[in-house]
């Protein structure tokens, strides 16, 4: 795979699988603009890919905020020119409680990160990449929006509605040379000091360890490249043959 020439832009870089997608896809060639709230974590990463040899923008955005949102996407265009790949990983999830317990300002919160954010990134980027017929978007879902796990109802439903918006927008714009798909991760194990190789036993699936980042970031960045020319509208669980538990 290779992205020379190519801008990409990646929200919630900064850690993660975020961060495991920049460093990959700036090492394939493509010029990469980081978008994250982590401003120190930015700049750990771009000290790291410029280190590589790659091309990097890091940029402080909050994705729930559409403002912030178009004004980034321009600054990106500006440094590197249209966006032909989008990533959008950005996400809240760190929360396991039932139902009940869920206020309705963290139902909020969730929608407005989760899913708006997600909004709001796309159609910062799309005109360009249907005015240059050629796009790649890919949208980190989860397996939770397939099936919903206990307790994270907020979270599977916000992962449940990427997953709907990726089929429906592909549906409007495979003919016009731009693919959207989607990746649901099982369990991953993300690791402090950025391992993105790291894995760890796991009950959840039949594997019996977790996904890494980097294994994570090689399926986002195949559904970003040319070899994946032909696919587009789909969800692909990366979960190490899950259990539905």
């Amino acid at each position: 795979m290779r992205f020379d020439g190519k801008t990409a832009l990646v929200t919630g870089a900064a850690v993660g699988i975020g961060r495991a997608t920049a460093v990959k896809l700036a090492s394939e060639g493509a010029n990469v603009i980081a978008l994250d709230l982590n401003e120190e974590m930015l700049a750990t990463l771009k000290e790291e890919i410029e280190t590589a040899g790659g091309k990097v923008m890091t940029l402080r955005c909050d994705v729930s905020d559409e403002r912030a949102v178009n004004e980034a996407f321009a600054a990106a265009k500006k440094e590197f020119g249209p966006i032909r790949i989008l990533v959008n990983n950005a996400a809240l999830w760190r929360d396991f409680t039932p139902f009940l317990e869920v206020g309705v300002n963290l139902w909020k919160q969730y929608m407005d990160i989760n899913v708006m954010g997600v909004v709001y990134c796309t159609r910062a980027a799309l005109p360009d990449m249907l005015e240059g017929g050629y796009g790649r978007i890919i949208n980190v879902a989860s397996v939770a929006g397939v099936y919903g796990n206990r307790n994270m109802v907020c979270y599977s439903a916000t992962k449940g509605a990427v997953i709907a918006m990726t089929q429906a927008l592909a549906k409007e714009v495979s003919d016009k040379g731009v693919l959207v798909n989607a990746v649901s991760p099982g369990t991953v194990t993300s690791s402090e000091k950025n391992d993105y190789y790291l894995s760890s036993e796991s009950p959840a699936n039949y594997m019996g360890r977790t996904g890494s980042d980097m294994e994570n970031a090689n399926l986002i960045c195949f559904f970003a490249s040319d070899e994946a020319s032909y696919i587009s509208g789909q969800n692909l669980q990366i979960d190490g043959c899950r259990k539905k538990i």
